[in-house]
């Protein structure tokens, strides 16, 4: 009988006195984090903190070809910024690593060896282009390309002839008939016989890298995972899954298969679309909790609120109300407009609070800079971009829209210009009534400038004309009354007095 490593026979020990619920996240780093991954991670943290258990990370780069550089870094960047935690993982510390897969093929290997010797795998000499040759004859009979066991039938002594040979092989697993359905969480029964489509699996490549299926299985057992919540996509995997367990006589977790996510129209959300990763929603400035409850707003989970108004809810408040039996079984669809009104919703909220009004206010002004990096006169104090927030929360979605080109006049201060069509004493009646309006709407403001203009005198539109380039600088742009409203009076006054010619300065002082 086959010694098991004592390290795995604790950790196999460990897993079976775990009574918390334990569940995992488990992306290969072959490229970033998108809306699909970010939904399997949200929707296992929030079964996991729902039920006081624990979320762990595990990096399964088994295809050491597809790796991407970095991927992995940016993969717990994303995680973290979304606001979930990690309770174990790379870099994270638990008892149960390493939790990278190409740090633990020792491991794998002595699983391998308990499987060839209770004689539910065997070695498989075939060659790549007998494997071809199968593929192709599948094809031209209209049938779908499946391995023919060939290798399983072998005899003890052709083993060890093609071993002394020192014959590549890989090692497969003998699949057996699975009629029992699987119990989903999320489905209900699921019943699918994998031996009748498929060919032994390999589990284990010429390179000695383990496949997907196999070290799943393994590290799921050893690291005493209670529950695996992924993708529908591997449901009609899980059959070979609980096969694979069988053979190891290991107890399953429970399994729950989420929901395709799709977009508005139906269609599949795909990697190559270039706007689901998480970080292109980063650099377009949506914040984290608008993002989360984005995802979680098409995909289940939590009771059916009657109240039409549109919620921002935290981390904790979703993992206390997050219900797994409440998830879709149908594909959830993602509404582009929700995420807008959600950002509108976080920066009201964050308006709210003392330490996160100031970190907005600290983002602004930084975006402020590297817009507009060639001006030094940019107009950043803390009341101004406060008032442009408030203004602005309602109507803009993201804090990027503040520094485009038409709203330049909210930071770029006018220099070098000075009011020359009004005299110095309108002028100071101007400064006067504008002090005066206490409603400082676009609507009152244009009533009281068209007033004014008729009182004085003075045409309309030059008037508008010079009190545009005196706020802006600008030629065009926003109607000046609404260009008033959100800078708001004081800021209005300011720019007004600085365009004043030295005169009209004295005059409005001694008035």
């Amino acid at each position: 009988m086959l010694k098991i490593n004592p390290r795995m026979l604790m950790q196999q020990c460990l897993r079976h006195a775990h009574s918390q619920v334990r569940v995992r996240f488990a992306p290969s780093p072959t490229g970033y984090l998108h809306l699909g991954g970010l939904r399997t991670a949200l929707y296992n943290f929030l079964y996991a903190r729902h039920l006081g258990g624990k979320f762990l990370l595990r990096i399964e780069d088994t295809d050491q070809t597809r790796l991407v550089p970095g991927a992995s870094e940016r993969l717990v960047e994303d995680l973290l910024w979304a606001g979930i935690e990690i309770d174990e993982g790379p870099g994270f510390g638990g008892q149960l690593g390493p939790y990278v897969q190409s740090q633990r093929t020792e491991i794998y290997s002595k699983a391998i060896e308990e499987l060839l010797h209770n004689g539910t795998a065997y070695r498989c000499f075939c060659t790549e282009r007998r494997l071809d040759l199968l593929r192709k004859e599948a094809l031209r009979t209209r049938q779908v390309p499946r391995y023919d066991n060939k290798c399983r039938h072998l005899t003890t002594s052709e083993v060890d002839s093609l071993l002394a040979k020192g014959t590549p092989y890989c090692i497969r697993f003998k699949l057996t008939d699975h009629e029992e359905p699987l119990d989903d969480l999320i489905y209900g029964k699921v019943h699918h016989n994998v031996s009748d489509n498929e060919g032994d699996p390999v589990v284990m490549k010429s390179d000695q890298f383990p496949t997907y299926h196999f070290a799943n299985v393994v590290d799921d057992h050893l690291m005493g995972i209670t529950h695996v919540l992924r993708g529908v996509e591997w449901q009609i995997s899980t059959t070979k899954h609980l096969l694979l367990y069988k053979a190891f006589g290991w107890q399953p977790p429970k399994f729950g298969h989420l929901p395709l996510l799709v977009n508005a129209d139906g269609t599949k959300l795909s990697k190559r679309q270039g706007d689901i990763g998480i970080q292109h929603f980063r650099e377009r400035g949506y914040f984290p909790q608008a993002l989360v409850n984005y995802v979680v707003s098409a995909g289940g989970g939590f009771e059916h609120r009657t109240n039409a108004k549109q919620q921002l809810l935290s981390m904790q408040a979703l993992h206390e109300q997050f219900h797994i039996e409440r998830v879709n079984s149908h594909p959830s669809r993602l509404n582009p407009e929700l995420l807008d009104d959600l950002n509108r919703l976080e920066i009201v909220q964050r308006l709210s609070g003392n330490e996160s009004r100031t970190k907005l206010v600290n983002e602004v002004q930084q975006l402020v800079k590297e817009a507009y990096p060639q001006h030094s006169n940019l107009d950043l104090a803390e009341e101004h971009i406060l008032d442009v927030l408030n203004w602005s929360s309602k109507r803009l979605t993201l804090l990027q829209d503040l520094t485009s080109s038409k709203l330049s006049f909210l930071w770029v201060k006018p220099s070098d210009f000075q009011i020359k069509d009004l005299t110095a004493e309108q002028l100071a009646h101007l400064l006067q009534l504008i002090n005066a309006i206490q409603d400082f709407h676009k609507d009152e403001l244009n009533v009281k400038l068209k007033s004014f203009a008729q009182k004085e005198n003075i045409k309309f539109p030059l008037m508008m004309k010079t009190l545009r380039a005196a706020l802006s600088g600008l030629k065009e742009g926003p109607g000046v009354a609404e260009m008033m409203e959100i800078l708001g009076k004081s800021v209005t006054l300011e720019r007004l007095k600085e365009a004043l010619p030295k005169e009209s300065l004295h005059l409005e002082e001694d008035q």
